[in-house]
């Protein structure tokens, strides 16, 4: 929960957004403040519980979240290969002499 916490935070700051994501945002951030022991969230803003479409659509995103990190990890990894197949390759033009020079 705390990677959609901080996604709703930051999508939150860049556009408004409906009461339905503020209620899943306050429901998320409540959660996370007390996962990380910083005690009560102001009874004003407090939301106990959300309804099955508001948890259908955190489930949602979670899942979506998910699979952004993976995909970035695998982006991440083919560069890294791909970096290495290209110093290989200059590596082995530099040992190999040329056998013809014209």
């Amino acid at each position: 929960m705390p990677a959609a916490c901080a996604y709703l935070m930051t999508v939150s700051l860049t556009q408004p957004i409906d009461s339905d994501w503020t209620q899943i945002y306050l429901y998320v951030a409540g959660r996370t403040y007390q996962r990380w022991g910083k005690g009560e969230m102001p009874a004003d803003i407090t939301v106990e519980s959300i309804s099955e479409y508001q948890r259908q659509e955190l489930n949602r995103l979670k899942t979506w979240l998910y699979y952004q990190r993976i995909r970035a990890r695998q982006e991440k990894d083919r560069a890294k290969r791909r970096q290495e197949k290209e110093e290989a390759k200059v590596q082995r033009e530099e040992e190999q002499p040329a056998l013809f020079k014209f």
